[in-house]
């Protein structure tokens, strides 16, 4: 029974964890239909920068770790504002252009990352009680998936009430299903476009930290291996889907605890046949539109 709980918990939480990575992706595509596959540069990025933060202000502390979240967050809103003004707002309905473009900037970031951090993965360490655990029916769940259960049901919240509830939010629904009308309107659709991209990768930067501390390591790499499970989750959720991608977020990380757990870990290829039957059944994935 325990073990039952163990892995069904701790699946909950990395599909948090899937999810907090994915959202900005999600986000950024239902929005703006741009596949940013410089995502995860976004992500290893705030990793780095808030290590540094936590590094100077002490790693066992929750300041630090708090502040190192709030600082990766603002870090992964600037790269990704930059990434839209500089690379993306030019490219707008030239989809071929935006993934060359930004599969481009993700092996950059990468090599740049490794030329000032190395190739080698850096040890970290957090508040000391991210590393205990707390019994729920005899199952001991390490720490760190709550704070990542946490973490993404605020994320989550945040963007729905931001798109739903504020005027910034209505002008961004409105732009993305008639931009002409908007613009008549004397709006800037441009710059609520601008914003989608700092609010994914604000969300992006939250994942990238909290990444770091799942792992207890960040490396130049930490981003692209995420963004793999990214993209899967995004695919099966329905792509655009920020409901969908929670629940596939999920879907994903109990079946690969699972499969890791009891069926000698094939964890990753049950989410390989999960992602080639949903593109096979329902394309447009569980809570996307069809074409």
């Amino acid at each position: 029974m325990s073990m039952l709980v163990l892995t069904l918990i701790t699946g909950v939480g990395l599909g948090a964890l899937y999810f907090l990575v994915a959202s900005g992706l999600s986000l950024i595509y239902g929005l703006m239909h741009v596949l940013n596959f410089a995502h995860g540069a976004f992500l290893t990025l705030s990793a780095f920068i808030g290590w540094l933060v936590a590094q100077a202000l002490g790693t066992e502390s929750w300041v630090s770790f708090l502040l190192s979240i709030g600082v990766g967050a603002l870090v992964g809103a600037v790269f990704a504002t930059l990434t839209e003004l500089v690379l993306i707002r030019p490219l707008y309905e030239r989809h071929i252009e935006q993934v060359l473009v930004t599969v481009g900037l993700s092996f950059a970031a990468v090599a740049l990352f490794e030329g000032i951090w190395g190739t080698d993965p850096v040890n970290i360490a957090g508040p000391p009680w991210l590393k205990q655990t707390t019994e729920v029916l005899g199952a001991r769940i390490p720490n760190t998936y709550w704070v990542l259960m946490i973490a993404a049901l605020l994320v989550l919240s945040a963007l729905v009430i931001f798109l739903q509830k504020t005027r910034y939010g209505m002008i961004i629904r409105a732009g993305v299903e008639n931009r002409s009308m908007v613009t008549a309107l004397g709006i800037d659709v441009r710059r609520s476009f601008t914003l989608v991209f700092a609010i994914g990768g604000a969300a992006a930067g939250i994942g990238g930290v909290l990444a770091m501390h799942y792992t207890t390591f960040v490396s130049a790499h930490l981003g692209s291996t995420l963004l793999i499970f990214a993209f899967i989750v995004t695919v099966i959720g329905g792509l655009g889907s920020l409901t969908g991608a929670a629940i596939a977020s999920v879907l994903v990380a109990v079946l690969q605890q699972f499969a890791n757990s009891y069926l000698n870990g094939t964890g990753d290829f049950i989410v390989v046949i999960l992602l080639a039957l949903v593109l096979l059944v329902r394309p447009s994935g569980i809570l996307g539109r069809k074409a």
